[in-house]
């Protein structure tokens, strides 16, 4: 479904950063590298920091200190190169307007294409195939507005999926979906993982972090705790992220 990141580059790699806005500092010296072939879960409350570290991955935030390089390039360098693909968690698609799924799926292969965005039978393609991978081929002329809220993430993770990146970077993808549109949309990620890239995932689905993710990275402002799902998920570190109440229901939930 996509191509390996390029020998000597990680995905990504995060070196002492620090950002924010208009003077707030939302993110203070994290640092955290993405490996090809991997889920990672990033966790944490609202206000975390997880939105900002987001804008900065896709070069929307400029950081006030260290460093951030995808592949060994800029962030929006490696965006205009199609090195990375986004899954945002409210898409800017206006569902009043008559666009279809199949339309919808297109214009992540607007990267692939020339000035006149015709698409070639590569781009027909592609988007076909992403949109088995999310069971969607029988809807692909139905009008995105007209999808469930389940259906239309598959729709907007096909998008994703059609721009063959080897980073993909999604923001709570499984908020708001029924169960059925969160197994296939985990199914894909795994064989996303299996196809060689890199995959960040920010979520607050907790109990599907073990089944999903490689590695968690545990966020406020600061990385609390980075590992294997097992070393992370632990009642203590829950408790310092979310609370101690919500820490110590779900460390006793384990």
């Amino acid at each position: 479904m996509t191509s390996a990141a390029g020998p000597g580059h990680d995905p990504a790699v995060v070196s002492a950063l620090t950002a924010g806005y208009s003077g707030v500092t939302a993110l203070e010296d994290i640092s955290f590298s993405l490996r090809p072939g991997s889920i990672t879960a990033l966790l944490g409350a609202n206000g975390s920091g997880k939105s900002t570290l987001f804008s900065v991955l896709l070069g929307l935030v400029t950081p006030s200190a260290g460093e951030v390089h995808l592949f060994g390039e800029r962030p929006a360098a490696a965006r205009r190169h199609n090195r990375v693909s986004y899954v945002p968690q409210q898409d800017a698609v206006d569902m009043a307007f008559p666009i279809t799924v199949e339309e919808v799926v297109m214009q992540g292969r607007f990267a692939h294409q020339g000035l006149t965005r015709r698409p070639s039978a590569a781009d027909r393609a592609a988007a076909e195939q992403a949109l088995a991978d999310v069971s969607l081929l029988e809807l692909r002329q139905r009008g995105i507005g007209q999808l469930s809220g389940g259906q239309r993430k598959r729709a907007f993770v096909a998008r994703a999926l059609a721009q063959e990146a080897p980073l993909m970077l999604l923001d709570e993808p499984f908020a708001g979906v029924d169960r059925g549109s969160e197994e296939l949309i985990t199914r894909v990620l795994r064989r996303l993982r299996s196809s060689g890239a890199a995959v960040l995932v920010s979520t607050h689905h907790l109990e599907g972090v073990r089944a999903l993710a490689d590695e968690v990275l545990l966020l406020h402002r600061r990385i609390l705790a980075s590992g294997r799902p097992e070393e992370v998920l632990t009642e203590t570190n829950l408790a310092l992220a979310f609370g101690a109440a919500i820490g110590g229901e779900l460390g006793s939930a384990q």
